[in-house]
């Protein structure tokens, strides 16, 4: 009974998190039309951060002191500096790509955990590692922007995001099995939330764009929204999926998040190429050779 429970977990989870991160990117888009990108990224750790604080107060003196190097490690690799990465990507790309781009996480998860965390593994799942990074520079090609060149110098700030992601997966699964998700996200969010909070405040002009700029307050309201799910529950959720399930399964998540991200971009008027269809196959590919299990 106890292996149906945890089965039934992770695929509400899974279904969850895709619908809330497949709708993060039109939310940023939206965030984006009357804040910069790096106010965008620090608005969603500060709000996310204030979500939370009640948490960590409680939960930060449970954090024995020799983890909280960890801890800070967490929020920067899982959190921190991605937001940002996403913000600066969708100034030059459709919503709709940042969330097809987004999908090679399960790739770089299994290499970063081949390569540091003696992570077993087979030659179809290292060949669908290089199947899937081809998708995804193929996909940059593809359209949505006048060149190539300008397309690769957005997108890169995804495939280094996901990257991110991945090394912060395996760290999780590995140095903090025994830390509960909702101390994982709640404290790390401390080390990261107060600087953006105070570069905000006191580093940007956030507060004339609120009072000058027509829509920014709507505008704060999607990033409310997207720094309450899409950050700060979100992470609970993910933390605690990689806790009950494997550190692959937890990053396949990133599957179906482009089907909801095309979704609400196509609903917001972005172009769909039939190009995509190609190398968005070359990605599933490669995402399905990374997840296939040996006999």
């Amino acid at each position: 009974m106890e292996g149906k429970k945890i089965f039934f977990y992770k695929w509400a989870i899974l279904v969850v998190l895709v619908i809330i991160w497949g709708s993060s990117y039109i939310l940023m888009k939206r965030a984006l039309e009357s804040f910069s990108p790096m106010q965008v990224g620090a608005l969603r750790i500060a709000i996310a951060f204030l979500f939370l604080l009640p948490i960590a107060i409680v939960r930060f003196k449970k954090v024995p002191v020799k983890l909280i190097k960890l801890f800070v490690l967490v929020g920067l690799l899982g959190s921190g500096i991605p937001a940002f990465l996403f913000a600066i990507a969708q100034t030059g790309i459709d919503s709709q790509i940042a969330g097809i781009l987004n999908s090679v996480a399960p790739l770089f998860t299994l290499l970063i955990g081949v390569l540091f965390f003696r992570y077993k593994t087979k030659w179809f799942n290292v060949l669908g590692v290089f199947i899937g990074l081809a998708g995804a520079i193929g996909l940059l090609s593809a359209g949505g922007m006048s060149t190539f060149d300008s397309n690769l110098s957005f997108g890169i700030y995804i495939i280094i995001a996901t990257m991110l992601y991945s090394l912060n997966t395996n760290l999780i699964k590995t140095y903090l099995k025994e830390v509960d998700a909702l101390t994982i996200t709640s404290v790390s969010f401390v080390f990261i939330g107060i600087p953006c909070l105070v570069y905000l405040l006191a580093g940007t002009d956030i507060v004339h764009r609120l009072n000058h700029i027509p829509g920014a307050w709507t505008n704060l309201g999607y990033m409310i929204i997207l720094a309450a799910f899409g950050t700060a529950l979100a992470g609970v959720l993910y933390n605690y999926l990689i806790k009950i399930s494997s550190v692959i399964f937890a990053a396949s998540v990133t599957y179906v998040i482009p089907i909801v991200a095309v979704i609400w971009g196509s609903l917001d008027g972005e172009k769909f190429y039939i190009g995509y269809f190609l190398w968005i196959s070359l990605i599933f590919l490669g995402i399905y050779l990374v997840n296939r299990e040996r006999k």
